[in-house]
Order: C-alpha cells, then sequence, then structure tokens
C-alpha cells in the first residue's frame, strides 16, 4: 500500500520536499506518495488532524507552522524540545510525534563538504528559530564555540540563556550585529536578509574562514561577501535535503546517502 506523506505550509508553492521525497522513494525502493498542503494560517491543527486521520504517516512542516506543531505533539524528541519548533511529524498508536531534523541537516551538509566541526569556533547571524533549531546539533557535532549575533541584543541573549543549559560542553555568547569581530572558522546566516534582500555588512574585522547561508535560490548579500574574500561558501540546499533524509529516515527506516542528490 501506498504510504501518504505530506509537507504543510503557507506559502507552500516553493518548496522541493515533494521532489526530494520522490527522488529518495525511488532509489530506496519506498513506495509513497508526497503532497503539497497550504494550510490557512489559523488552519494548522485542523488541517494536520484531518490528514493523519485520514490514513497519512508523516508530515514534514514548514513556516509559519513549526512552533505551532511543536505545541501539537504528544511526544518530542530531545533535539525538537531544544529547538521549541517542529519540522516533522508521525503518527503511531494514535501518538503525535514531532522533531526538529533543521539542525541534523546542517550539520550533514556541513560534514559533506568537508568542513570539520570538531572544536570549532562557529558565528551564527540571527537569533530566530532557524538559530534555536541548529545549536545542540552543531554542539554534539563538535562545535566549542558558538557566537550568536542579533540586531536587538535582548533575543540573542534570550537564546544564549534557553540553550545554555542544554549545551554544557560549548561555549555560547551574545552580541548584537554592530559587534561583529573576531575569527571563526564558521559563519552561518540564519537572519531573512537574503530573502527579504537586505543587504547585510560584514565588517573588515570579522575573520571566517567558511561561510554557510541557510537560505538557497536567492541571492545573498552574505554569499556575496564570502565569495569577495575567497573563503569557500554555499548555500542552504544541502541543508534542505540533509533534513529532509533526516525526515525520511524516521519515517520508513532507510537512510538514503546525501552526496547522491547533491
Amino acid at each position: 500500500m501506498t504510504k501518504q506523506f505530506a509537507v504543510i505550509g503557507n506559502p507552500i508553492e516553493q518548496s522541493r520536499s515533494p521532489e526530494l521525497h520522490h527522488a529518495f522513494a525511488a532509489k530506496t525502493g519506498v513506495d509513497l506518495n508526497y503532497k503539497k498542503i497550504l494550510a490557512p494560517l489559523d488552519g494548522f491543527e485542523t488541517t494536520t488532524k484531518t490528514f493523519f486521520s485520514q490514513g497519512g504517516i508523516g508530515m514534514n512542516v514548514t513556516v509559519p507552522f513549526k512552533e505551532q506543531a511543536f505545541t501539537l505533539c504528544d511526544q518530542l524528541t530531545e533535539r525538537a524540545k531544544i529547538a521549541k519548533a517542529v519540522n516533522t511529524l508521525w503518527m503511531q498508536d494514535g501518538t503525535l510525534y514531532g522533531d526538529n531534523t533543521d539542525g541534523q541537516g546542517l550539520v550533514a551538509a556541513i560534514q559533506a563538504l568537508g568542513w570539520n566541526l570538531e572544536n570549532s569556533r562557529i558565528l551564527i547571524l540571527g537569533a530566530g528559530g532557524a538559530t534555536r533549531g541548529v545549536i545542540y546539533p552543531l554542539v554534539q557535532a563538535g562545535a566549542k564555540k558558538i557566537v550568536i549575533a542579533n540586531r536587538t541584543l535582548a533575543r540573542a541573549e534570550q537564546l544564549v540563556n534557553d540553550l545554555k543549559d542544554a549545551v554544557v560542553q560549548a561555549e555560547l555568547s551574545a552580541i548584537g550585529l554592530e559587534q561583529l569581530s573576531g575569527e571563526f572558522d564558521l559563519a552561518i546566516n540564519a537572519t531573512s536578509a537574503s530573502l527579504t534582500g537586505d543587504a547585510l555588512q560584514l565588517p573588515e574585522n570579522l575573520i571566517f574562514h567558511h561561510a554557510y547561508e541557510m537560505a538557497y535560490g536567492k541571492p545573498s548579500s552574505f554569499l556575496d561577501q564570502a565569495q569577495a574574500r575567497q573563503v569557500p561558501s554555499t548555500d542552504g540546499f544541502g541543508m534542505l535535503v540533509g533534513q529532509a533524509i533526516e525526515a525520511f529516515y524516521i519515517w520508513n527506516a532507510v537512510k538514503p546517502e546525501l552526496k547522491d542528490f547533491l
């Protein structure tokens, strides 16, 4: 019997999840159908419950519903609890489970590039949900120092305060964007600057050796500046594939190879 999966969001047209999951299925021999669901902004819970009541097995959650998905779950993984956001849902024996595979997707993408995370110093620009979701997996992968820089310093400080007990093996700190300086192994742009077209000006005295832009398929001033400095850099397509592979693995107990899809 064909297994039913979906991705839910608003907007949803831009999602590449169906093509990814169908490609994974073709590679691994899993019989599935994966569709896009556009949910009304005030209709996430109803739409989700309807999908599962009609025999749906798993669902990916994208903007703006990840926090709502978190509150809807009966059981959460450790990384979902820490992220306070869920991008992967599945129903088992009447229990709704939630996980957040975004951070693991980022780690897998970085490792596939051959960039070393062991004892690394990482700068993350932005203190929103995207940042919250990746800190725990980055530390699990060996990051030793993570600095979160945000336009509103208080928001970055709140994030550090929320997460420091979950990642005691690493040093977490917060700064304002105007305080950017120092040297990092990796700089990650988790702001919406590339999505909104806002230019993010990186100061000359900020040194980084690799650059990762979480967004994909859009012009990025962050990537432009990294390339001008001749720093190895990439957009977030690998993270997208990585988080999808992790969700596919949770649902189907078989794991496609990331390198086959990059």
